[in-house]
């Protein structure tokens, strides 16, 4: 690793870390927020969730859960977190070598005495810093939140520790996948629409697979891998569908140096 690399590529991502930490910690506040009014009606609010179609309540997790507990609706907070965690670390995977070479400073930063795979370890170093930061920002606010507004129902810590250590996994999932799909393709101009569809994208497919029931959906996203409905209906990881996650990051971090090491950087002309 590269100190130099990694402090300023970390030194690039602060702000985007302040925003994106902020932006979690406050949907964590503000929904869980509303949770002490809701607990009050909750026999209402179970007859007006047994309403919905069961294909919406089985797209965001809901079928088998109360809404009326705060973990069930946690379970409904966390989707959210989710696909901001997943946003932010598939831009961080997409960006940590395109930007370099969309601005053309890729073959500068190679005449540098560092070889490849030190300047690449440091970015991802530096990337998975930065998400670390956002994580703890998710626990912090999550767990303050559970206590100021858990109505005097109290909650199984163990669940919620359980829901938040997965949060590592899943956005290193999010940015190996992303750095793999950017090696791949010949040029990545525009950061912001491959991180939203491969973000969004996996969150689709782990709706469709609650609606349609289908099992080999689960397999592919990590939306499924870490579903918070599972998680808090089981009390524990389903172990084979975390160790797909595992798989994918390996897989793709294999396949993001070896692209990165044989690939030819473009230069300014």
């Amino acid at each position: 690793m590269s100190a130099n690399i990694y402090k300023f590529e970390l030194h690039m991502r602060l702000r985007s870390v302040v925003i994106w930490s902020l932006a979690v910690a406050a949907v964590s506040l503000i929904y869980l927020s509303l949770y002490p009014s809701l607990a009050q009606e909750a026999k209402l609010m179970d007859e007006a969730i047994t309403r919905f179609p069961p294909e919406f309540l089985e797209a965001f997790g809901m079928s088998n859960l109360n809404l009326a507990t705060v973990l069930g609706f946690y379970n409904f907070v966390f989707l959210f977190v989710q696909v901001l965690l997943a946003i932010q670390a598939s831009t961080y995977g997409f960006g940590l070598v395109s930007v370099d070479e969309a601005e053309f400073t890729a073959d500068f930063l190679l005449t540098r005495p560092v070889t490849r795979a030190r300047i690449l370890t440091s970015k991802l170093l530096a990337a998975f810093t930065a998400l670390t930061i956002t994580n703890l920002a998710v626990w912090i606010s999550s767990l303050l939140a559970l206590s100021l507004f858990d109505a005097g129902l109290g909650y199984d810590r163990h669940t919620v520790f359980l829901l938040l250590g997965g949060i590592a996994i899943f956005q290193l999932f999010f940015l190996t996948v992303g750095l793999l799909i950017s090696l791949l393709v010949k040029r990545v101009r525009s950061v912001t629409p491959y991180a939203m569809g491969l973000a969004f994208g996996m969150y689709l497919l782990s709706v469709f697979s609650g609606v349609a029931e289908d099992v080999k959906l689960e397999f592919i996203t990590p939306f499924k891998h870490f579903d918070p409905a599972s998680i808090i209906q089981n009390g524990a990881y389903d172990i084979p569908l975390v160790m797909i996650s595992i798989a994918v990051i390996l897989i793709s971090l294999t396949g993001g140096y070896w692209r990165y090491l044989h690939r030819d950087i473009p230069a300014v002309a």
